[in-house]
């Protein structure tokens, strides 16, 4: 059995911006609002920290920044995946010097590869440090998906130990469960999902969610752990709502929104993302001050 890098919920670290550039204020204040919140690991410039639009430099630096800033109180995961592996590798590279404990690797996007290219791409970046790395299925954003029979095969590399699996198919999920057993941690990549992904032996989440609630997202996680699956599913339904509301545009653009409306952040994404429609945000501001939270 392979060493688990956490159990609960991490939460998928939103990236502030201001005035063009990376506020790192505001990202130190989101940090420890994390932590003290009671979040297991925290995730940087994945889907939701706008990895994706980052200069290279800007992707180092924050990177680097959380470490810091974090000083080992929980896990931090860099994503330092790429549809270009070479690129994926030298930043994989760069995680390991700045000190991140696991990597990130989202599937390679756009170019559409075959199974044996994913294979192939993620063996590569594994091959090239000793940290722990986590695969990130999410076919409905890269255009191609890691399939059970792939993720096994890549199971039988040492140091790729989990996947964050955002396909949204529990029968894939499932297979994926059967045929990997011990060998490959799984983490429910969609917030709406966390209990039934955990019913078929999950780990837990990497939460949009928890950028609001940390607390309340990783609360779902140790209730189904401890064997509490009542008050998980309790939990999972109740935020159902805010979750739908959170994905009712495209991802990070309502979390950044609800963020902003807490005054964490500025309200600012990258193009081609822009700020959220009026209506729609009124439905989640709606939901948000029904929770208490504004």
């Amino acid at each position: 059995m392979k060493k688990t890098i956490f159990t609960g919920a991490a939460t998928a670290l939103i990236t502030p911006f201001s005035g063009g550039k990376v506020d790192y204020d505001a990202m130190g204040r989101l940090i420890e609002q994390q932590i003290s919140g009671g979040i297991s690991a925290l995730v940087i410039a994945g889907t939701t920290g706008e990895g994706s639009t980052l200069t290279d430099g800007e992707h180092r630096d924050v990177i680097s920044f959380a470490v810091e800033k974090t000083a080992k109180r929980v896990p931090v995961i860099a994503g330092t995946g790429s549809n270009d592996t070479s690129y994926a590798v030298e930043l994989s590279k760069f995680a390991v010097r700045a000190g991140a404990d696991a990597l990130l690797l989202i599937t390679p996007y756009y170019n559409k590869a075959t199974q044996e290219g994913i294979y192939l791409s993620f063996k590569a970046v594994a091959d090239c440090c000793n940290l722990p790395c986590i695969l990130y299925n999410v076919p409905s954003r890269t255009g191609c998906n890691i399939l059970p029979a792939t993720a096994r095969r890549l199971a039988e590399i040492e140091n790729i130990v989990a996947i964050k699996e955002a396909s949204g198919s529990i029968s894939q999920i499932a297979e994926l469960a059967s045929i990997c057993g011990d060998s490959l941690d799984i983490y429910s990549g969609n917030d709406d999902q966390i209990v039934p992904i955990m019913s078929l032996g999950g780990k837990g989440v990497i939460s949009v969610l928890s950028n609001l609630l940390p607390g309340r997202t990783n609360e779902i996680c140790k209730s189904f752990l401890s064997g509490d699956i009542k008050t998980a599913r309790e939990l999972q339904l109740h935020y159902l709502p805010l979750i739908n509301a959170l994905f009712s545009e495209v991802n990070p653009i309502p979390v950044k929104a609800a963020m902003a409306r807490l005054g964490l952040c500025e309200n600012t994404l990258r193009l081609p993302l822009t700020p959220m429609e009026p209506s729609a945000a009124d439905r989640l501001y709606s939901l948000m001050s029904k929770e208490g939270l504004i």
